[in-house]
C-alpha cells in the first residue's frame, strides 16, 4: 500500500515538473535556478543546460535539447532503463547485473568527466 501511494505521488510530482519545465523556457524565466558552479566559476559543469535541454524535449526540438547538453539526453534512456531495472531487481536479478556492471559504472564516470572537460575547453 505505501509503495503504491508513494508511486502515484512521485509520478504525479514527476507531471507537474514535466509540466512545467514544458511550458516555462528557463533561458528566459526567472523560474528557475541558475546553476551555482557556472557562477562561481565561470565554467559550466557536466549538468549545464540541462534545464533547458529538458524544455526543448518536452516541445519536441531534440536537435535542440542535444545542442544544450548533449550528455544529458545519452543518459536520460540509460538512467530510466536503471530505474527500471531497480524496480524490479528482486524479480530479474539478471538484468539489473547487466544494467549497472561496475565497469559499465566507471565507463560512465570517464565520460562524464571528459564531457565536464571537453566542453570547457571546445566551448560546447
Amino acid at each position: 500500500m505505501r509503495r503504491s501511494l508513494l508511486l502515484v505521488v512521485a509520478g504525479l510530482v514527476m507531471l507537474v515538473l514535466g509540466f512545467i519545465y514544458y511550458a516555462l523556457d528557463p533561458s528566459t524565466s526567472d523560474a528557475f535556478p541558475r546553476c551555482s558552479f557556472l557562477s562561481l566559476t565561470g565554467y559550466k559543469c557536466p549538468g549545464c543546460g540541462g534545464q533547458r535541454a529538458v524544455h526543448a524535449l518536452l516541445n519536441g526540438d531534440v536537435a535542440g535539447a542535444f545542442r544544450f547538453n548533449a550528455l544529458l539526453m545519452i543518459a536520460v534512456p540509460w538512467m530510466g532503463l536503471c530505474l527500471f531495472a531497480e524496480s524490479r531487481r528482486t524479480r530479474n536479478p539478471r538484468l539489473y547485473a547487466r544494467l549497472n556492471p561496475e565497469l559499465l559504472m566507471s565507463l560512465f564516470l570517464a565520460l562524464t568527466l571528459s564531457w565536464w572537460l571537453l566542453r570547457n575547453i571546445f566551448d560546447w
